[in-house]
């Protein structure tokens, strides 16, 4: 735990990516995203991480690095707490 958040204090950087989860994890339980969406979004930054996006993140590239990485562990933890089928990878399941 950083210094800020013991002293109940945190930066705006904190605060969004609480948000963010936040909101997340209220879409997958109200069943407004799917486990397949979360996915997509994951492909999506990663994609934008690496530059290989027509739209490019505008931050370095540690900090993209970082937000791919934080995205897979967060669709992870949906995936693990609300479930749902996987999106499909070309195969006919």
């Amino acid at each position: 735990m950083s210094e800020g958040m013991r002293d109940g204090v945190t930066d705006a950087g904190d605060e969004s990516l609480i948000i963010l989860e936040s909101l997340l994890c209220l879409m997958r339980e109200k069943n407004l995203l799917s486990r397949s969406d979360i996915e997509l979004l994951c492909e999506k930054v990663e994609r934008r991480a690496t530059g290989t996006s027509r739209n490019p993140l505008p931050c370095n590239n540690g900090s993209a690095t970082e937000a791919v990485s934080y995205l897979r562990r967060l669709s992870a933890y949906l995936g693990q707490r609300y479930g749902g089928k996987h999106m499909r990878r070309g195969a006919a399941n």
